[in-house]
């Protein structure tokens, strides 16, 4: 089986999961705070993780300990915690578009701070890609005289930092951590956040819910499946997906969100237009000029499988 196919089937999954994620953290909210959301996620990601930890943690050499819990704060902690605050105010379709932002940012930090060097084609790929993005969420809507709300517009900073730090952390284990075993690095990480996130659940009264209410069951449901999906599971993936293809593609994923977006919209009925098409057209455009790997030897960053 080649490299490349597992990391194409390894980034169709990553856009199946965190496709569907936006989804679980509205549920969520029937019956949660935003903040509760978003210590269960990570509180049931990381205790999928405990048993493992216990034999992951003594292969993490002792000089990178301290970088692979930072990328647990920085990769999973902290934007849990805001996309979970962002979605309460922020129409879904917007939230969309700024997460896609993380490609981009990926991008500005490797140049800025790592002293990345990437082609140009590579990042018109990106660039062409989040326009398809924004293209794809806008003129339907404006066909269909249907307007994004830009009420609580400081909400969408709350995005922005979340793609940031994103962006960091994409970049900090594919440079410092690319020597270790991608499934060592979540094992270890997410586990260490059981500890920060049980404290914080203990402080918000999580376990003086009413749960024999139908609602708040439904909703600590769909926390822990988020966390399970969306973070343990997609998060031991994505740094294997990290390792083989580069972290440039690696960040693509977030394009192909919509495309799971649009078949769950077509399951329901909703018809795809050739409009969405064209636009669906335009992000995989940019996502293969993005991925076109150089002739001469590649890069950790510029390698795509």
């Amino acid at each position: 089986m080649s490299n490349k196919f597992i990391s194409w089937t390894i980034f169709i999954i990553l856009c199946i999961i965190w496709g569907s994620s936006f989804k679980l953290m509205h549920d969520s909210q029937r019956g949660l705070s935003a903040i509760q959301i978003a210590a269960i996620r990570i509180f049931s990601a990381g205790l999928v993780f405990v048993p493992f930890s216990f034999f992951h943690f003594r292969k993490i050499p002792k000089n990178k300990l301290g970088l692979v819990l930072l990328s647990a704060i920085v990769g999973n902690l902290l934007p849990a915690f805001l996309f979970a605050e962002a979605i309460t105010k922020l129409d879904s379709s917007l939230a969309g578009i700024l997460n896609s932002l993380t490609p981009i940012c990926v991008v500005i930090i490797g140049i800025f701070f790592f002293k990345d060097h990437i082609k140009s084609q590579k990042i018109w790929g990106v660039v062409t890609g989040f326009i398809g993005l924004v293209l794809l969420t806008i003129i339907p809507m404006l066909m269909d005289n249907i307007s994004i709300s830009f009420e609580n517009l400081g909400y969408t900073l709350l995005i922005v930092a979340a793609t940031f730090l994103y962006g960091i952390n994409v970049n900090m284990v594919g440079h410092y951590l690319k020597g270790l075993n991608p499934v060592h690095i979540a094992t270890v990480s997410l586990a260490a956040m059981t500890i920060p996130t049980g404290y914080i659940l203990w402080h918000q009264g999580f376990l003086e819910l009413n749960f024999n209410s139908a609602e708040v069951l439904y909703s600590v449901w769909a926390s822990v499946g988020l966390g399970i999906a969306g973070s343990a599971i997609a998060t031991a993936l994505f740094y294997i997906l990290v390792k083989k293809a580069g972290i440039l593609f690696a960040s693509l994923v977030t394009y192909g969100i919509p495309f799971i977006a649009l078949f769950w919209g077509f399951i329901d009925g909703e018809k795809i237009t050739w409009i969405k098409w064209l636009c669906l057209a335009i992000i995989l455009f940019g996502v293969y000029l993005a991925n076109v790997p150089d002739k001469k030897k590649a890069t950790q960053i510029d390698v795509a499988g």
